[in-house]
């Protein structure tokens, strides 16, 4: 798989679509696989009050539908952005190939977008972020765990 410079404009194209009509932060993106696309997503955190709604995790969304699965290997996707700790985080977790970004983390940082803040706060101790972090020791939820260890039948990810 090699860069495809249409595929970055189709999701820069996405981002000033979605702000134009209001739907969310100028955010825009497209997974692909084999060569076609398969998935675009666009910020749509404002129109659908879901903090959690970035263009990165809408398309992975959409792409797993198309799909039929949560393992996205075999996929890249082009984002007008470099993506957030959330959609980064996503990114690995769907175990996509690769990402192409346009814009980066500190042109989003100076248009109002601080997501460098919490990339920072992410090597931090507990006790010294600025979310409180409590961990509360649980044997029950270790039971889980336990269990979860020795299940037979479960689907691993």
């Amino acid at each position: 798989m090699t860069y495809n410079a249409e595929f970055l404009k189709k999701s820069i194209d996405l981002s000033r679509t979605n702000m134009s009509k209001n739907m969310g932060g100028p955010f825009g993106a497209v997974i692909t696989k084999d060569g076609k696309v398969i998935a675009e997503g666009s910020n749509q955190v404002t129109s659908t009050n879901d903090p959690t709604a970035h263009a990165e995790m809408v398309a992975i969304r959409n792409a797993c539908k198309t799909l039929n699965t949560f393992d996205l290997a075999g996929c890249e996707i082009y984002s007008s952005c470099e993506p957030c700790p959330m959609c980064l985080s996503a990114i690995y977790w769907a175990r996509l190939d690769k990402i192409y970004f346009a814009n980066s983390r500190q042109d989003a940082a100076d248009i109002g977008f601080d997501d460098d803040f919490i990339y920072q706060e992410i090597p931090k101790p507990l006790e010294s972020r600025k979310l409180a972090c409590v961990h509360v020791s649980s044997p029950e939820a270790n039971a889980v765990f336990k269990e979860w260890m020795k299940k037979v039948d479960k689907i691993e990810y």
